[in-house]
């Protein structure tokens, strides 16, 4: 039977802290953006608090959603192991590069600030638990290393910064 509260158990925590995969929905007025989302990325603050570790990609919906004070689902689901679908309800906060925060953030994840398209600070709201029976078992082989090289290799052309400068889709981004 699904649950819903107001924070996060250490239960919780210790579920996401394992998850190599996630996914993060997100909404402020048009279309309803979902993304999965990998790499080392998401850290528990405290009961009610996740950070985001966001790096240079392709669109930037979360930033639009962000800004327009939009809303967030991130959803975490068990692959191997006792079965289980965790939703974490919540707003968000842009924390962006050159604010204090932002290197506090970027020395928690042992990354190089100029790597850092931005983080989110997720409050939470809301968390519900299910027992997510129905996802199949999937084995985890590794990461996909070419977002983060490619990264590094526009950083090293010094392309980076502009790139991401480009690439931040601005709040009043109309539907496609």
């Amino acid at each position: 039977m699904g649950k819903q509260y107001k924070a996060l158990s250490d239960k919780d925590i210790a579920f996401i802290e394992k998850q190599k995969l996630f996914y993060m929905a997100s909404s402020s007025k048009d279309e309803v953006n979902l993304s999965p989302k990998g790499y080392d990325t998401i850290r528990v603050l405290d009961n009610n608090t996740v950070v985001f570790l966001d790096y240079p990609g392709s669109g930037n919906r979360t930033y639009r959603d962000c800004q327009n004070d939009g809303e967030f689902t991130l959803l975490f689901n068990a692959f191997e192991g006792k079965a289980m679908i965790l939703r974490l309800f919540c707003k968000a906060t842009l924390i962006e590069n050159g604010s204090d925060k932002f290197s506090n953030y970027a020395q928690m994840f042992q990354e190089e600030e100029n790597l850092i398209r931005n983080f989110f600070l997720f409050k939470i709201y809301g968390v519900e638990s299910s027992c997510g029976e129905s996802v199949p078992y999937m084995e985890y082989k590794g990461e996909r290393d070419s977002l983060k090289e490619w990264v590094v290799k526009m950083d090293s052309k010094n392309k980076l910064e502009s790139y991401i400068k480009d690439h931040t889709v601005p709040p009043n981004m109309k539907k496609l």
